[in-house]
């Protein structure tokens, strides 16, 4: 992978974010916990990432998402991945971190860390995953309160509020419809319900509120709550964003656990094994795909020749290729 050296700035990419999006983009967008899977989404063809509370919870503390991350944890994770992709990066901003005066900063630090979006949702703190039972609501009063602060609070007016309702599993699909309408003429760029659970409830959600939409195609239990629906149908529906917030991380994770445990019992000819599996694969030469060859000619850009000749010609390990070499 590239590394991200020439890119356009947050604001232009706020900007093209919102300008495609109204002009009718589709934007399907897998979840991101740092900067190296954001590449890879990003690497996949994706024209977004999600960043996601729980896949940050989940990987960097190894913690349920519960709520028990904090909102400067979410923006250092934030800036890392939007330093490590080209593509807008949507963050989860959980519950704003605070009541409607507490989301003005929050705003503020999403703002500098250089996210196209965040997404706010109307559960009390401390929150929870959205397809995990046990939540508890705030009044939309005070939801709408957030969202007309989370507005007024942002400097770049391309810097995209989506407002999320988890109602539907506590008060069902009439109060998640009609909160969120109230999202929407809160001002919420888009509007987001969480845990709708048929074809037909996604439909009538769609249909029913104002302005552009954000779908979730997650729910990671054993028995499915939600369901999975083709991308074509789920843009046909007049969704313009599906995130897909834990999908990427939970098929890492089952690689590595399997990896773990095969490493624990058979030992280094497990290894050796693997490795012969890799041949051809993007991670086949784990520097040259974490970026090293970057490096180096960044190294030919600005330093002086000589001594980048001599910090190759000295020593041994992996060299990596001069940007003249094919």
């Amino acid at each position: 992978m590239k590394l991200v050296t020439n890119v356009m700035t947050a604001e232009a990419k706020r900007a093209e974010f919102r300008r495609q999006l109204t002009q009718g983009a589709f934007f399907p967008t897998p979840g991101a916990h740092n900067g190296l899977t954001a590449r890879i989404i990003e690497t996949a063809g994706f024209p977004a990432v999600y960043m996601s509370g729980a896949g940050v919870s989940n990987t960097l503390f190894g913690l349920p998402d519960v709520g028990l991350i904090t909102l400067t944890e979410m923006t250092f994770v934030a800036r890392c991945l939007v330093q490590a992709v080209c593509v807008p990066v949507i963050a989860d901003a959980d519950t704003g971190y605070g009541n409607a005066v507490g989301v003005g900063r929050t705003v503020r630090e999403y703002e500098s860390a250089g996210v196209a979006a965040i997404q706010l949702e109307d559960q009390m703190s401390p929150k929870r995953c959205g397809n995990i039972a046990g939540k508890e609501l705030t009044s939309i009063e005070e939801m709408t309160g957030k969202i007309r602060a989370a507005c007024d609070a942002r400097t770049d007016p391309n810097f995209l509020i989506i407002g999320r309702t988890d109602s539907r599993s506590i008060m069902g699909l009439d109060e998640a419809i009609r909160r969120g309408q109230h999202l929407a003429q809160a001002g919420a760029d888009l509007v987001y319900g969480e845990g709708l659970r048929t074809v037909e409830e996604l439909e009538l959600f769609a249909r029913e509120v104002p302005g552009l939409k954000m779908m979730n195609m997650g729910g990671y239990a054993r028995e499915r709550t939600t369901p999975k629906v083709p991308l074509e149908a789920v843009q046909a529906m007049g969704y313009s964003v599906v995130i897909f917030p834990l999908a990427v991380t939970r098929a890492g994770t089952r690689a590595m656990w399997d990896f773990a445990h095969s490493l624990k019992a058979e030992g280094t000819a497990f290894e050796l094994e693997h490795i012969k599996e890799l041949a051809g694969h993007a991670v086949e030469s784990w520097y040259e795909f974490t970026g090293v060859e970057g490096i180096r000619e960044l190294e030919e850009k600005y330093m002086p020749a000589a001594a980048v000749q001599s910090r190759y010609a000295q020593g041994d390990g992996y060299v990596p290729q001069s940007s003249d070499k094919p």
